[in-house]
């Protein structure tokens, strides 16, 4: 299922979340990408970027999911830049090892198939926490914030990001406009 990644001559990163609209390090292209078995959902308990220990938010992650598909965006890291782009993204994702760094077959809107770096959730780790129901979901987004600023702004960005793209999310969608209710 998993495969150790590597740094491959041409490193291709697949974006989510946050990284589809903030990705910290410079991409040389951009591509809309599907995974397939994969599903993104707030499956994370955040204690860091968009939460606390004393009040967790909400973020992102791959869950696996067979016979789901989870549309995003791969990256491809600028040529050179590829060593300093791994240790940017373990520094920012790997925080507290919820995260597990996989390779992840994918396949690119050109009809392109490659091999992209992903990181999705360990799901016998502390802070994983798949099935909450979206009212729930929404009534912890609405109020958390952390070292990365408040939940809800993380949500909006993910959700506004992935409409302009043409990515359906109807579960994104609903928790936006649950949350700016809220």
């Amino acid at each position: 299922m998993l495969k150790t990644p590597e740094i491959p001559e041409s490193l291709w990163v697949f974006g989510y979340g946050s990284l589809i609209w903030n990705p910290d390090f410079p991409v040389a292209e951009r591509q809309i990408a599907r995974a397939t078995d994969w599903h993104r959902s707030f499956c994370m308990r955040s204690i860091h970027h968009r939460g606390s220990v004393e009040a967790p938010g909400l973020v992102l992650a791959l869950d696996h999911a067979p016979g789901i598909i989870c549309d995003g965006v791969a990256l491809r890291v600028t040529p050179g830049a590829e060593e300093e782009t791994l240790q940017t993204l373990r520094d920012r994702e790997l925080i507290s090892s919820a995260y597990l760094e996989a390779t992840l077959p994918l396949t690119l809107t050109d009809g392109r198939k490659i091999n992209a770096l992903a990181y999705v959730i360990d799901p016998d780790h502390n802070q994983y926490c798949g099935n909450i129901p979206l009212a729930e979901q929404a009534q912890i987004i609405a109020h958390a914030t952390g070292g990365r600023g408040r939940n809800r702004d993380y949500l909006f960005a993910t959700a506004d990001h992935l409409a302009d793209l043409g990515i359906a999310d109807p579960d994104l969608a609903w928790l936006s406009t649950q949350v700016r209710k809220l």
